[in-house]
């Protein structure tokens, strides 16, 4: 028997420029038994062009009626986060499965809410740094005991966001009411990369800092005033005993920018770098060490920006699998929402300017996957 063809729709999908252009739609275009079967956006025009720029069977200038279509199996969203709770539980109440960018929603509240309609169905989150071949090998690595115990991490995460500049189209990452900015987009993906590889997160502190409060639109000449962290530094312990610093900031250059998640074993090293210009969430990432260990496996689908397809392609690759086996391995709603806990007791301990518990944990699909 051959394979069913697993149908998608993307709500989002602008031709123009957009984060599902970029990654998502070479994502689908690469994977074996995917079919990019429509997109949606709110204006019949850029629905019509992203259709046809990226091969899509049809388009929609009504997201709904796409995610209402009996011919679509997985919804995938890609909006800014004010939109993501409206069509995530359109899509869910159609019982479809569903892949929402990462943060879930503007809120914990608005997380808890759609984590707990996702019921049985199947989810899928953009933590997707957590699914790259050369951090699942790092874990493998750490859980064989090769580098001994874990004693200590440092990390450090640039990306071109945040800066002094920046065109008014992205002026909504400034104003804390949109629900996406450094804390919820670029510390959530960082943290949850810790929580792979090095297993669950006990306590944080926080120190947040806004290093440019007037930002210029380059576009229009104005003026904005940023509301949100362009810099965030994290101190934080694991479950395993480890230690581990954080420093997340934007306003890099392309050139310049540089991720880096160097761990200290008692026995031996290793480290993860990459230098994608959206940080660890984004493109490959280049496993190091001065112990032996094997090449991480082939990523399932590259291309996009600088790559920026590879780690999505591995998120859709583990959602195919858990539809056709009926398993739930991929990181779904249940990990959004430990995901904004964790952003929210960050976002806690830099307000009190003490440190925070952490109580909830990683789903165990999540978990599995290290």
């Amino acid at each position: 028997m051959t394979p069913r063809e697993i149908r998608i729709g993307i709500v989002g999908a602008n031709a123009n420029k957009s984060w599902a252009k970029v990654s998502h739609v070479p994502a689908i275009n690469g994977l074996p038994g995917l079919k990019l079967a429509a997109v949606a956006t709110r204006n019949e025009q850029s629905a019509r062009d992203a259709a046809e720029a990226f091969g899509a069977d049809r388009w929609c200038s009504d997201p709904f009626a796409m995610i209402a279509d009996d011919d679509i199996d997985i919804i995938t969203i890609a909006v800014k986060v004010p939109a993501h709770r409206e069509l995530v539980l359109a899509a869910l109440q159609a019982g479809k499965a569903v892949f929402c960018e990462a943060p879930l929603g503007r809120t914990v509240a608005e997380s808890e809410e759609m984590a707990s309609a996702g019921g049985a169905l199947h989810t899928a989150i953009g933590l997707q740094g957590r699914l790259n071949p050369a951090v699942r090998r790092a874990a493998q690595l750490i859980s064989s005991g090769k580098i001994g115990r874990p004693l200590s991490a440092r990390i450090v995460s640039t990306n071109i966001g945040f800066g002094p500049e920046m065109p008014s189209s992205y002026d909504y990452f400034n104003k804390r009411s949109s629900g996406a900015n450094l804390l919820t987009i670029n510390v959530g993906h960082t943290l949850d990369l810790v929580e792979a590889v090095l297993g669950p997160i006990v306590e944080v502190d926080a120190r947040t800092e806004i290093l440019w409060p007037t930002v210029k639109l380059t576009d229009t000449g104005g003026e904005s005033f940023r509301e949100t962290a362009d810099h965030v530094a994290v101190l934080g312990k694991t479950q395993s005993g480890a230690l581990f610093t954080a420093d997340i900031h934007g306003g890099v250059a392309p050139q310049d920018t540089r991720s880096s998640f160097e761990i200290r074993g008692s026995e031996a090293w290793l480290s993860l770098t990459g230098d994608h210009p959206y940080g660890f969430q984004a493109g490959d990432l280049k496993l190091t060490s001065n112990i032996p260990f094997a090449t991480p496996d082939e990523a399932a689908v590259s291309g996009g920006l600088m790559g920026a397809a590879i780690n999505v392609g591995e998120v859709y690759a583990h959602l195919i699998a858990d539809l056709d086996a009926g398993t739930y391995t991929t990181p779904g709603f249940e990990h959004a929402l430990h995901n904004a806990r964790l952003i929210e007791a960050v976002r806690r301990a830099d307000e009190r300017g003490e440190r925070q518990q952490i109580e909830s944990r990683p789903t165990q699909e999540a978990m599995a996957l290290v």
